[in-house]
Formats: C-alpha cells, structure tokens, sequence
C-alpha cells in the first residue's frame, strides 16, 4: 500500500510540473511573443531584442523544469509512455539550447546591427519544437492523470474504502 501511495505522490508531482511547464510554454511562447509585435510603439530591433533576452531566460527555467520533470517520471510515476515523453522533452530542449537558440540569436544580433539576414526557417523549426514540447507535456500530464485516478481507493456507497 506504502508503495501504491508513493508512485501516486510522484505521478501528483510529475502531474504539477508538466501543467506548470504547460502554462508556461504556452504564456511565453504562443501568447506573450507574437502578442508583442502587435504593439506599434514597439520598434523589430527592440521586440526582437526583448524576445532574445526572455527565451534565453526562459531556457534556463526549461533546464530546471527538466530536471524537476524527469525526478518523478524516472523514479516514482513510471510508465513506459511517461517516460519516452519527458525524454522527448529533454531532447527538445537540448536541441533549441545547444543549436537553434544560437542561430536565432545570431540573426536577432545582424537585425539590431541593421543588417538583413537571408531567408530562414529557423523560427519556424523553433516554433515547431516548441509544439512538439507542448504535445509531449500534455502526454504527461494525461499518463499522470490516469496514474492518480488507477491509485485512488474505491469507495462503496458508506464512504468506506474497499
């Protein structure tokens, strides 16, 4: 019984950081960002500048949330769905860090400087990841939900656990 209580806590806590993160991905990058350019008074240098500064921020959270992720998924609440899903997570995350984030910021740097960089479909991949990260959250955070839901006691009609 401990047992069944304890991946019921890790599945409640994996079940917490994947809709915190959800909350987050979709203020950040699919309401905040676009929502920005909206604003006239607001120059594409500074906007794109604003953008640069808070994903970089916000990947530095993402890697946070990684880790609080990946501590219940791995250890408590496994399911074989669950973790394939926060190993997808991560990876998406390691690929915007280590590679697209570079090259976005680096087209962000020759906009400011004045320059015009050539076409790219850079932002759209990111873009895409970040769908993928969104899709793969959810994933978890259904998996958690049904987790929580087996674990919880049956009652009869009394209220007396069976």
């Amino acid at each position: 019984m401990v047992s069944e209580h304890l991946h019921r806590d890790w599945a409640v806590a994996a079940l917490c950081v994947a809709v915190l993160w959800l909350g987050l991905l979709l203020g950040v990058a699919f309401l905040a960002t676009p929502v920005k350019f909206l604003a006239p008074s607001l120059t594409l240098p500074v906007a794109l500048d604003v953008g640069r500064h808070t994903f970089a921020v916000f990947n530095k959270v993402e890697w946070a949330l990684c880790v609080a992720l990946l501590l219940p998924v791995l250890f408590g609440a496994r399911t074989w769905l669950s973790i394939c899903a926060a190993v997808a997570i991560v990876l998406l995350v390691a690929v915007e860090t280590v590679w697209l984030l570079p090259l976005l910021d680096q087209r962000v740097g020759l906009i400011i400087a004045g320059g015009q960089p050539a076409a790219s479909s850079d932002h759209n991949l990111y873009i895409a990841l970040d769908g993928a990260k969104l899709v793969a959250l959810i994933v978890v955070a259904w998996v958690m939900v049904y987790r929580i839901v087996q674990s919880a006691p049956i009652h009869d009609r009394s209220g007396k656990a069976e």
